[in-house]
């Protein structure tokens, strides 16, 4: 039996070898499949948008989004952060709250358009519930504040199940309803099952074919062709850069590929 487990793991390897040359093969970060419909250019003289990219805690951006965040930047899109806590449940708010600015250094997102939030109703917590309809109030001034045309942020399930993520996925979801969605296009971020979440550069087959076999709703697989940027901004989160996160960065399908779907 002895031989069988190793001839699993020898495949698991080299198939996890595979994956990873092939997403370190695309040449600048990609969108599967390839489409003039997925952000395109707006109408008139503005060729790139101002997206917002919508998050609970420092760090969110850096362990969950980079893919995303590196695709919306070689397209020339320009990237604003609304961090809607400090991420205070162990008392380090503020330091995190800077960790999250070096972050975006090593992201190239300049700090005029980063905003992290230390309201008295939005500590982080498992146990905080977040008023949707002051977060939409909170969007509402920033897509004003920076002219938003585009919207990043959770899903429903809010990839970890945290539910200061959950909240703001909702929160965006209160403003779209409110303002009949207008001009505004939002995006999600699919939480995937636990197989595919750690599954590391492996979920890149099954992503990019879910993306190409989408009839129901457009589907977006965004592909990071450098994993290591991902590695470089979440350690700039030194307070939380621990052994376990690091392995998660390291095995988590989000350093990768994210996918993204329509609110």
């Amino acid at each position: 039996m002895g031989w069988i487990w190793t001839v699993f793991a020898a495949g698991a390897v080299l198939l996890w070898a595979i994956s990873l040359g092939r997403i370190l093969s695309f040449p600048a970060p990609t969108c599967v499949p390839a489409s003039p419909h997925f952000m395109p250019p707006l109408r008139g003289d503005r060729r790139s948008r101002n997206v917002l990219l919508v998050v609970a805690h420092p760090d969110d951006e850096s362990m969950f989004f980079a893919p995303t965040i590196l695709f919306l930047k070689s397209k020339g899109h320009n990237i604003h952060i609304l961090c809607m806590s400090q991420g205070n449940a162990d008392g380090l708010g503020i330091t995190r709250k800077q960790e999250l600015y070096c972050a975006c250094d090593t992201l190239k997102i300049p700090r005029e358009q980063v905003k992290v939030l230390d309201h008295p109703k939005l500590q982080d917590g498992f146990h905080e519930k977040w008023d949707h309809g002051l977060l939409a109030e909170l969007t509402m001034e920033h897509i004003q504040l920076w002219a938003i045309d585009t919207i990043v942020t959770f899903d429903s399930y809010g990839v970890s199940g945290h539910p200061n993520h959950q909240d703001v996925h909702h929160g965006i979801c209160k403003f779209l309803h409110a303002n009949g969605q207008g001009s505004i296009e939002a995006w999600e971020l699919a939480s995937l099952n636990i197989l595919r979440k750690y599954s590391g550069p492996l979920d890149i087959w099954l992503s990019s074919l879910i993306s190409f076999s989408s009839s129901k709703q457009p589907i977006y697989t965004l592909v990071n062709n450098s994993p290591s940027r991902s590695y470089e901004a979440m350690a700039a989160h030194r307070s939380q850069w621990i052994w376990f996160r690091r392995l998660f960065v390291m095995f988590s399908s989000y350093t990768y590929i994210n996918v993204l779907q329509k609110v």
